[in-house]
């Protein structure tokens, strides 16, 4: 049984996945850039998306998907200068789309997505921190009524898991119309999903903090090379060296590098989201969040900021921004009426798999290499249940969902 081990990512699932190990009695090495802005731990939504249980590859979404290409309006972007990067995933996603694997693959979406909310209080309590998850559910609106009507129709065929959703009533349209130029044509409440009360990265530094009291370390490095000799020897920037039992790789969407040190492809892409966000604004602080489904557009209030986020760009991680995304995103607030001031800008990578699934277990070839990385845009839905399946994994214990469906090695 291994004693020590090193966790190659400091995102939201790395930390969390770090401080289950350490509770349960593992040496860990936490090792990440330290960078914060650059991964989606940082400038997420912050929103838990319990109702997203329909994997984004099917032919429903392949169909729409040129009406809601950036470059007519929508949210949907899949930059020229990286077609040598999104094409071959898209061929993967085609296939995973096929509707024996999408429901599948839904199936195994479903598991994850059971009740994230109380996975996370889990895991607070692990780290000894107040719990920043609140059970507020979210909003989706519709600002026409024709929208409204395909909308509806389509949450209604939409398979959501323990997520429900009414209709909203005209006085909560009205309540939210007050902080816009108008009403909203129609919307639903989803119960059973939520949110984090404060910024994603204040939760990320809360499991920091729970990790170190229990005597986990961090090294703020990049790690260059990974070697298996009797354990695990990685090289980091700087030239610094440390050994352990065992690797976890959960670099987020940087961990397509480390796993082809260690003899694994896979087809791991950066889905990249845009936000702005103010601490000066006038956002009804009794609102969850409240997705504007016509603009791919979600307003989340934190406790001391409004973000608001958008967009799917399938690129390489470490491509440029786009500047044309913010001032997108920041017309649509316009016309919306939604009020930022002095707002601040981000772009971040989601981890993204053509199936969407997570990669979370054990390697085959290689028992001393965990990993679990590849969460999509539900990195922080799904990071606290994903730290229980790796704790079970490491201690060879029956896990809280099956892995079978997670393991890297259905890529082949």
């Amino acid at each position: 049984m291994a004693k020590s081990i090193i966790v190659v990512g400091g995102g939201i699932v790395g930390c969390a996945c770090a401080l289950r190990l350490r509770a349960s009695g593992f040496d860990v090495l936490l090792v990440d850039p330290g960078d914060a802005r650059r991964g989606a731990s940082f400038g997420n939504a912050g929103h838990i998306g319990t109702e997203q249980c329909d994997p984004w590859p099917s032919f429903r979404n392949i169909l729409s998907a040129p009406r809601q290409l950036f470059s007519i309006g929508g949210g949907l972007g899949f930059p020229i200068t990286e077609f040598g990067t999104w094409l071959p995933w898209s061929l993967r996603f085609i296939k995973a789309a096929l509707p024996s694997s999408h429901a599948r693959n839904r199936d195994a979406l479903k598991r994850l997505l059971e009740d994230p909310i109380a996975a996370w209080e889990r895991l607070f309590a692990v780290a000894g921190t107040p719990s920043l998850v609140s059970a507020c559910g979210h909003n989706v609106v519709w600002m026409s009524e024709r929208e409204a009507q395909r909308g509806l129709a389509m949450w209604r065929r939409a398979d959501t898991g323990t997520a429900t959703f009414r209709e909203l009533k005209a006085s909560e349209l009205a309540h939210i119309g007050s902080a816009l130029r108008a009403r909203p044509a129609a919307g639903v409440h989803f119960s059973g999903t939520g949110q984090m009360t404060s910024q994603p990265q204040a939760v990320r530094d809360a499991l920091i903090v729970g990790f170190k009291a229990r005597g986990g370390e961090v090294l703020e490095a990049t790690v260059t090379t990974i070697e298996m000799k009797n354990g695990v020897s990685i090289l980091c920037d700087g030239s610094k060296r440390a050994e352990a039992d065992w690797v976890l790789v959960a670099a987020g969407a940087w961990s397509g590098g480390p796993m082809a040190q260690l003899g694994v492809r896979v087809p791991l892409i950066a889905e990249r989201g845009y936000h702005i966000q103010t601490m000066q604004h006038s956002w009804p602080s009794d609102l969850p969040p409240t997705v504007f489904e016509e603009r791919a557009v979600v307003v989340t209030r934190f406790a001391d900021a409004l973000r608001s986020s958008s967009f799917l760009e399938f690129s390489h991680p470490d491509a440029p921004p786009d500047p044309r995304k913010w001032r997108r995103l920041q017309r649509h607030l316009d016309k919306l009426g939604v009020q930022f001031s002095k707002p601040e800008t981000w772009m971040g990578s989601r981890p993204t798999l053509p199936d969407y699934l997570p990669a979370v277990g054990r390697l085959n070839r290689d028992p001393r290499v965990l990993y679990a990385f590849g969460h999509q845009h539900l990195g922080l839905t799904m990071a606290a249940i994903t730290s229980e399946m790796i704790e079970a994994v490491a201690n060879d214990t029956p896990p809280p969902i099956p892995i079978e469906a997670f393991q890297v090695e259905r890529f082949g």
